[in-house]
């Protein structure tokens, strides 16, 4: 075996490789002190515990990418994590009257139609994989941006314009919108693929 084969397999089965998954499961937990800071309208203690899972979230991917500790179980979690946080935040966000109720509804909605939809298509189809769109990433940026600019408004520190606040919730709302139905479409059509093809479960 080649030096650098050993450096690898030495780097892969490091002790060290479970970090990522651990601070995945790190930013998980900061949902629960974020929502209730937000609710609690504690904001600028909520930016900093926004700001500490931001960057659990680059390090973690840092750390997996780096020395080549991706797994299958970090790929599910990490997307999970962000959700969370997004989710919580958008839901507490909402509580406080940050944003209208209908913005919050389209962003749990489409997150709950995806899941709903996964699970139909690993239980009647076969197991799902595949990276996230790109619309899907654009989507989790502006969800991000979005939850970070209101953070900032209610805070002691920065006031941002009324005017951007509201464009930046027409944004967000279009981006949710169109990145659940190319979901829906991308998937359906993958279903019909299947079935047509006679893999399906």
């Amino acid at each position: 075996m080649a030096s650098s084969d050993k450096i690898a397999a030495a780097t892969i089965h490091s002790p060290w490789r479970h970090l990522p998954n651990a601070l995945t499961a790190l930013r998980m937990l900061l949902v629960i002190p974020l929502v209730w800071l937000i609710r609690d309208r504690r904001y600028d203690a909520a930016v900093v515990v926004a700001l500490v899972a931001g960057i659990t979230d680059a390090l973690d991917g840092w750390l997996a990418k780096h020395f080549q500790w991706q797994s299958w179980i970090g790929s599910v979690l990490d997307p999970i994590a962000d959700k969370l946080m997004l989710i919580g935040c958008f839901v507490s966000l909402g509580f406080v009257g940050a944003h209208p109720e209908w913005l919050t509804g389209l962003v749990v909605g489409r997150d709950v139609l995806i899941v709903a939809g996964a699970v139909a298509y690993h239980n009647l189809i076969g197991r799902i994989s595949g990276e996230p769109t790109l619309l899907s990433k654009i989507n989790t940026c502006v969800q991000i941006v979005y939850v970070i600019l209101q953070l900032v408004n209610l805070t002691t520190w920065f006031e941002v314009p009324r005017a951007a606040i509201t464009f930046a919730i027409y944004v967000t709302a279009i981006v949710t919108v169109a990145s659940g139905i190319q979901y829906v479409a991308i998937w359906s059509a993958k279903a019909i693929q299947v079935k047509r093809s006679g893999q399906a479960r």
